[in-house]
C-alpha cells in the first residue's frame, strides 16, 4: 500500500476507533491490527498518538474553516452571512459526525501545548460568527445582548445536531439545516417568514 493510501487508512481508521471508544480506550495496537499493519508501522506515519490525534482534529477544523471561507465568498451584509453560516455549519457538521464528536469531546485528551492550538483554530472559526453578529447589532439589524455569548449559544445548538439527528428521522436533512436556520435567524430578532 503506498504512503499515502497507509497513512490515510490510518486516519480513517483511528477516526472510527476514537470516536465509537473514545481516544484513551484506544491503543496503538488494537489501530495498527484494525489498519493491518505492525504497530511499529504507524510511527512512520505520525510520531505519537497524540500526534494523530491532534493531525485529525486540526484537519476537521481547518476543512470546516475552508468551508466556512467558501460559503461567506457569496454574501454580503449580516444577515445574508448569517444564514449562510447555519447552513454550512449544520450542512457540514452532518456530514461528518465522528470528525465532530472527535474534536469536542477529546479535546480533553490534548497535552496544554496541543490544546492551545487547537482551540485557537476554534477560537478562528467561532470569531467568524461573532463577526458577523457584531456586525448585526451594529447596524441594528439583530437584537443581541452580547456578541459572544450568543455565538457560543448558537454554536451549541446547531452543532447539537449531530448528537440525535438521524437520516431515516421524521424530518429530511434539508429540513433540519431550514429550521436551523430559522431559529438562528429569529434568536436574533429577525422575522423569519419562510416555511
Amino acid at each position: 500500500m503506498p504512503a499515502t493510501d497507509t497513512k490515510s487508512a490510518i486516519r480513517r481508521e483511528a477516526l472510527r476507533l476514537f470516536s465509537e471508544r473514545g481516544f484513551a480506550a484506544v491503543s496503538m495496537r488494537e489501530l495498527a491490527e484494525a489498519v493491518g499493519m505492525h504497530q511499529g508501522g504507524i510511527y512512520n506515519h505520525f510520531p505519537s498518538k497524540q500526534a494523530l490525534l491532534v493531525d485529525l482534529m486540526a484537519t476537521h477544523i481547518n476543512a470546516l474553516l475552508e468551508a466556512h471561507e467558501a460559503a461567506m465568498e457569496e454574501v454580503q451584509g449580516p444577515e445574508a452571512q448569517l444564514r449562510a453560516f447555519v447552513q454550512n455549519h449544520v450542512s457540514y457538521h452532518l456530514d461528518y459526525p465522528k470528525d465532530v464528536f472527535l474534536a469536542y469531546m477529546e479535546l480533553r485528551s490534548l497535552d496544554a501545548v496541543n490544546r492551545k492550538d487547537i482551540v485557537a483554530l476554534r477560537n478562528r472559526y467561532e470569531q467568524s460568527l461573532r463577526t458577523i453578529l457584531e456586525e448585526g447589532r451594529s447596524r441594528g439589524l439583530f437584537r443581541i445582548d452580547d456578541a459572544a455569548v450568543h455565538a457560543r449559544m448558537l454554536l451549541s445548538m446547531l452543532t447539537g445536531a449531530t448528537t440525535w439527528y438521524r437520516d431515516d428521522g421524521r424530518l429530511d436533512r434539508d429540513a433540519i439545516v431550514a429550521c436551523h436556520v430559522r431559529g438562528a435567524m429569529q434568536s436574533v430578532g429577525l422575522e423569519v417568514t419562510e416555511p
